[in-house]
């Protein structure tokens, strides 16, 4: 078997946020597939509650420099890495300072979901995907985790489809039990419209962007769907058996993942080739 490039894009991950679900398997699955002879690259965002020295994180500057417009305003984008030494394996961080400084991730102190994690999201898979093409990595496979990582299906198969770095990617979308209990804000949609990307791309989302709303345009735009959490919404799972024609992956236990991850990523590569 070739050794297929695997590129995961993540909300969290463990040691450099606390435990949860995404966070472990995050932790364990790019060591697992890498220890299965792929080559693998990771992503996650750089929250604010991130200890920089603690964690030797390092910014790399020549990825950073580059600004994304989001709502016709500039944000900075700033790459960081750092490395795991006992899994031989570097993540990379996304950063800004308007979105990613805030001493908790994706609510509050309050629990208070932040009013921007719209934007907050757009920026975090544009930067990643823009950060891979200045890599000059191939992917041949993308594997999503966390809501914040949605859009990336669509972004890959609109705006960079005829980007060489990016264009032939297979997109795996992992869904979880990590609904978010405000929509995001009603012009959403107006933001995600660039070069490619269509008003009917986005119906999924026009009336409201809920949680499930994203959930659903991820994945129109997925090659394969895993149920990354034992409970998902039940919204959620009915779209899923509607849509035959996508290969997915039912949860899988902790002690069984890796293997089977593995294979449906050669099942999701194998398809329409």
């Amino acid at each position: 078997m070739d050794a297929k490039k695997i590129l995961f894009i993540t909300q969290e991950i463990t040691p450099y946020l606390p435990e949860s679900e995404i966070a472990t398997i995050c932790r364990n699955l790019p060591q697992g597939i890498q220890d299965r002879g792929r080559e693998i690259r990771t992503f996650m965002p750089k929250f604010g509650n991130i200890n920089e020295r603690r964690n030797q994180l390092h910014e790399v500057i020549r990825l950073s420099g580059m600004n994304l417009i989001i709502d016709d305003t500039d944000h900075p984008l700033i790459i960081k890495v750092a490395s795991i030494q006992s899994a031989r394996m570097q993540v990379y961080f996304i950063d800004n300072d308007d979105f990613f400084q805030r001493k908790s991730t994706v609510t509050d102190e309050a629990g208070n979901e932040y009013e921007d994690n719209d934007d907050r999201s757009i920026f975090y898979v544009r930067g990643v995907l823009e950060t891979v093409k200045k890599l000059r990595w191939i992917p041949d496979l993308i594997h999503c985790h966390g809501w914040m990582s949605a859009l990336t299906g669509l972004y890959i198969k609109r705006a960079y489809a005829d980007d060489p770095c990016l264009r032939n990617a297979k997109i795996v979308y992992s869904i979880y039990g990590d609904d978010f209990k405000v929509p995001f804000r009603n012009d959403f949609g107006k933001k995600l419209q660039m070069d490619g990307i269509a008003e009917n791309d986005l119906r999924s989302i026009k009336e409201d962007a809920s949680f499930v709303s994203l959930a659903k345009l991820a994945i129109d735009f997925s090659d394969g769907v895993i149920q990354g959490s034992e409970s998902i919404n039940p919204e959620i799972s009915k779209y899923i058996e509607s849509n035959k024609q996508i290969p997915f992956l039912p949860y899988q236990s902790p002690e069984t993942y890796l293997d089977a991850f593995n294979s449906f990523y050669d099942v999701v590569l194998d398809k329409n080739q």
